[in-house]
């Protein structure tokens, strides 16, 4: 009898065991290393996943027709607005535009009605997407290079830039966006983003951005969205005045919108930065298991001269190293997480990315 129970208890044991494994494979891993081969058992290829992906998409993921933009005149467009114009309305198949190297002088913008595109440059020879629009001539959300307000959108292996001056105090609306992204289910991959003040509007909706370079000297993250940035490098430009990566607008704790960076590095050629500005009054934003350089300003959080917000935001940082990630001298406004607080941060689940997100493309090209 004695040994039955022993039998039973060491079952029970491997039992949970197991599940512990189970959902400890869901969290995004501690250790950098170990990210890739996560990222590869969490986010198989489609024919792996058919049964937890949204249906709409695993319908129009398998026949991708692909459209080649390619400035010698070789592919069938030049530019890639003509190639987004040629995308029927109310699409519902998988275009992936493959964009060649070069300089697209272009203001774009992938209205709602058009789903399911995907913007595609070659990892060693990356199109730089650009323009110059200003607050001053569009307004601020509307001055960016890049609009998407369709669902399901992806870009890899891309440079988006605003070629706007550095704002210098004195010029109205000199705030240029280079990205904005309103349309919900985006995805990003290898992509570098460059700006000033405002680089990216993460306007609002479920967003993920991976291996990415963002650049910028102000608020240069900002809106409401509810994304995840993994391994992504936060890049801020030396300046004469305040220098701040995120401003968050959340405006009430109903509001279902945050800003998660993980694995993420933190990097700049200034100093005194601050990590993010109270810029409404209930902003979210975690930084967990990233990298901070010395020139990360000791307070970290700042409420932006509105005191009255110090009770309504929630900044939590979670494991992260470097100098600038000393929590000594930390601002009040910034909480020290503990591993429970942290863990519903860091899975896929927070943005319902196992409904939606698949690997970076490798469109196979006719020649």
């Amino acid at each position: 009898m004695a040994s039955k129970t022993r039998i039973f208890i060491i079952e029970v044991t491997i039992l949970l065991a197991l599940l512990t494994i189970q959902v400890a494979s869901d969290e995004i891993p501690a250790n950098k290393e170990q990210v890739e081969s996560w990222f590869k058992t969490n986010v198989g290829p489609l024919n792996t996943r058919e049964k937890t992906l949204d249906p709409v998409l695993v319908t129009v993921e398998k026949v991708a027709k692909i459209v080649k933009v390619m400035q010698d005149g070789s592919g069938e467009f030049k530019t890639i607005n003509d190639a987004i114009k040629s995308v029927p309305t109310g699409n519902t198949k998988l275009v992936i535009l493959y964009i060649g190297a070069g300089n697209y002088k272009e203001k774009i913008k992938i209205e709602k009605d058009k789903p399911f595109i995907t913007l595609y440059g070659e990892p060693k020879n990356m199109p730089n997407l650009t323009f110059g629009g200003t607050t001053q001539q569009y307004g601020t959300v509307d001055s960016a290079t890049l609009i998407v307000e369709a669902d399901y959108f992806v870009a890899a292996n891309v440079i988006i830039s605003n070629s706007a001056p550095k704002p210098d105090g004195k010029r109205l609306g000199a705030q240029a966006t280079a990205l904005r992204i309103s349309g919900d289910r985006a995805t990003f991959y290898n992509c570098k983003i460059y700006g000033f003040q405002g680089t990216v509007c993460d306007d609002r909706n479920k967003h993920f951005f991976k291996d990415c370079f963002i650049q910028g000297i102000v608020d240069y993250i900002f809106g409401s969205g509810k994304s995840l940035y993994l391994k992504t490098e936060l890049n801020t430009v030396a300046d004469t005045g305040i220098t701040v990566i995120v401003a968050q607008a959340r405006i009430s704790e109903d509001e279902d919108s945050a800003y998660v960076f993980v694995h993420c590095y933190l990097t700049e050629s200034g100093s005194g930065t601050f990590l993010v500005r109270a810029w409404f009054t209930h902003p979210k934003v975690l930084f967990a298991y990233s990298t901070m350089g010395n020139n990360i300003n000791k307070e970290g959080w700042n409420n932006n001269n509105h005191p009255e917000r110090d009770k309504t935001v929630k900044f939590g940082e979670y494991q992260n190293k470097g100098p600038g990630a000393d929590p000594k001298g930390r601002s009040p406004l910034a909480h020290q997480l503990t591993p429970e607080e942290a863990k519903p941060y860091l899975t896929l689940d927070l943005i319902e990315g196992s409904k939606w997100i698949l690997p970076p493309p490798t469109p196979k090209l006719v020649a």
